[in-house]
């Protein structure tokens, strides 16, 4: 169930990780004031770190494009799904081992930061890192799949089944690590969200003693924290909206909700169950013959905090999905 803080959420944490796509941007835009809620929690003293999966872009041209869209980064902000595979591989084989790179130059640049030598997928390795790379060839998937089962070591920066594209959404890595995994029978080590390792990595870079995790996902980022055992807050403005919120299981459930970012600058507080109804701010929900309905007004983000107490609440006691159609959320 959602929790509660004591102060603003840019108070009671040190660090924000935050997801990029559907939180801080959409496309090539920034999403509405984030920039400014953004610069509101630095000035609070929150710390941000800006985490991807994305394995195909560095950290100097992550930062570039955020601050084309008005969001102050430098390249040690940004962490990525590649630098977490690196760290993964050269904590298991050191300093100067030879990794065979199947993805992106971004990818072997990562490899190569970390004292590693980036090799070609043919060439004697230690180990085989994987990620998205737009001009991966067949001929070294085919390499690098047939090594793989002849039992060299295997790690994937990400398994992301999707990837956003000015033409829409298509396949992501995660379909070449699941066309792989079936030919060879072998589990990678996964170094992206929902794993851990990006989000340590991210602590580790950042110096987070008391990290959030902010997202748009909930069975990337959300699902990430609850893994790494950090606190998370999802953020409405990318990919989930109500008939998402709504049936999430209990490993894909945030600590906190807000419509945006400016959740970031708020005290949170969980709404009460008053006879079997959930009350917050002058909002209250409750589950009817199945139905969620939800009466009174006040604030966006308290509407949102009861519609997700209630329908988890529904949830895990019936076994099913409350129903939500025609129900429709309130805007600022």
């Amino acid at each position: 169930m959602l929790g509660s803080s004591v102060g603003t959420l840019c108070t009671d944490y040190d660090l924000a990780m935050l997801d990029l796509d559907g939180v801080v941007y959409v496309g090539g835009a920034a999403v509405p004031g984030a920039p400014d809620h953004l610069a509101a929690a630095r000035e609070s003293g929150m710390r941000l770190a800006f985490v991807t999966n994305n394995a195909s872009r560095t950290p100097r041209r992550v930062a570039e494009h955020l601050r084309e869209l008005g969001v102050p980064a430098t390249e040690h902000d940004v962490v990525t799904s590649a630098q977490a595979a690196a760290r993964a591989l050269v904590e298991r084989l050191g300093a100067g081992a030879r990794v065979a790179v199947l993805g992106a130059p971004a990818l072997a640049d990562a490899v190569a930061d970390q004292g590693l030598q980036p090799v070609a997928a043919d060439e004697d390795a230690a180990a085989l890192v994987s990620g998205y790379g737009p001009d991966v060839l067949w001929r070294d998937v085919m390499r690098a799949a047939v090594r793989v089962r002849e039992g060299l070591w295997w790690v994937a920066s990400n398994a992301d089944l999707t990837i956003p594209t000015a033409y829409g959404v298509a396949p992501g890595h995660g379909v070449l690590v699941d066309t792989l995994r079936r030919f060879t029978g072998v589990e990678p080590v996964v170094a992206g969200k929902p794993q851990r390792p990006l989000l340590d990595e991210t602590r580790r870079r950042l110096d987070g003693k008391r990290p959030l995790m902010v997202g748009d996902r909930l069975d990337t980022d959300i699902e990430g924290a609850r893994n790494a055992d950090v606190d998370s807050l999802l953020v409405l403005t990318g990919v989930t909206g109500l008939g998402e919120l709504v049936i999430a299981q209990r490993d894909q459930r945030p600590t906190y909700v807000a419509p945006d970012l400016a959740g970031l600058a708020e005290v949170h507080e969980a709404p009460v169950e008053r006879d079997g109804a959930f009350a917050l701010a002058g909002w209250r929900a409750q589950v009817a013959g199945g139905r969620l309905e939800v009466a009174g007004s006040g604030p966006v983000e308290a509407w949102w905090r009861v519609v997700a107490q209630a329908a988890w609440h529904y949830l895990d006691d019936a076994g099913k999905p409350v129903e939500v159609a025609g129900l429709v959320a309130p805007t600022r």
